[in-house]
């Protein structure tokens, strides 16, 4: 793994990126946005696999034609966004390079220092989805981002003073609200897959512990899940949130409590042993988890039964 992580290669800035890209040097040091159409980019130039050092946001065109979703097929012929964060490694399997982008927006970290987004950007959770979860635009959410584009592209271009980063700001704020509102959308109008994710997580969760898997491996993780749902844990976890008000968190803490309470209510077993059964290294942990949950302590809660 570490082999492969050295091989990686790693844009450290902007200029890093366009000269990659066969492109002049970016106009400011910390944000440039590439417009796909004006721009003769090599993609040939771009590393299959790669680890970024800035924020990227692009507008694709086409993803695939065709996104699948259980066993559902949905169309968005108007293209989506992608978004990827520092840190992360682009390209592989997932083709992020097999489509040149139209618009694509990056932005250094550095660039939102002593703004209050700086803060804020890691409520959005769309920076750690994969690509095949990549944000869906119909035609009147295209041309809304599109806007927001051309805005941060006019503002680059004209001459730099001392309110155009502030204007650059409040249009990226802008776009990321609008990304978190589109994709609220995209989890609400898949409700017959989402339901079949709901079914699925639901089994997922009882086979693990009618298997007694606990006891072995601890609670079931976010991670775990998502793995196994195919989604990144940030998607699965917000898509949960759109759909019931709950993250994926939360959903395994309320089969915890469900599996707790029938093993109190049914066993004989000590506090102890129900808390290792559901993979808790420490009693205190599962206890605590309980009464917070259900205002009862394990043993007042079974106390109630007796």
């Amino acid at each position: 793994m570490k082999k492969e992580e050295k091989s990686l290669h790693k844009f450290k800035s902007l200029t890093d990126a366009h000269r990659a890209l066969g492109l002049p040097q970016p106009r400011h040091p910390l944000i440039s946005l590439i417009n796909g159409a004006h721009s003769q980019i090599e993609l040939f130039n771009i590393p299959q696999r790669h680890v970024l050092g800035f924020y990227k946001v692009s507008y694709k065109p086409k993803l695939s034609g065709k996104l699948k979703y259980g066993q559902g097929y949905y169309d968005f012929d108007e293209g989506g966004l992608l978004f990827a964060s520092p840190g992360q490694i682009i390209g592989g399997n997932d083709h992020d390079g097999a489509v040149c982008s139209e618009y694509t927006l990056l932005i250094h970290p550095d660039f939102f220092l002593g703004y209050p987004i700086v803060k804020k950007i890691s409520q959005y959770g769309f920076f750690s989805y994969a690509t095949n979860e990549a944000l869906h635009l119909s035609e009147e959410e295209k041309a809304i981002v599109m806007s927001i584009f051309r805005n941060i592209e006019t503002e680059l271009n004209n001459r730099i003073d001392d309110f155009s980063q502030d204007v650059m700001i409040s249009q990226i704020e802008l776009l990321f609200n609008y990304a978190n509102r589109f994709y609220k959308r995209q989890f609400i109008t898949r409700k017959v897959v989402s339901n079949e994710l709901l079914q699925r997580l639901e089994e997922l969760l009882n086979h693990y512990f009618d298997q007694e898997m606990p006891s072995s491996k601890g609670t079931p993780t976010v991670s775990y899940l998502a793995e196994k749902l195919h989604l990144s844990p940030s998607y699965l976890s917000d898509m949960l949130r759109a759909l019931t008000g709950q993250s994926a968190q939360q959903h395994i803490h309320a089969k915890l409590i469900e599996k707790a309470k029938e093993k109190l209510s049914t066993t004989s077993l000590s506090v102890s042993e129900v808390a290792y059964a559901l993979g808790f290294e420490h009693a205190q942990s599962f206890s605590k988890l309980f009464k917070t949950k259900t205002n009862l302590s394990p043993q007042e809660f079974r106390r109630s039964f007796n």
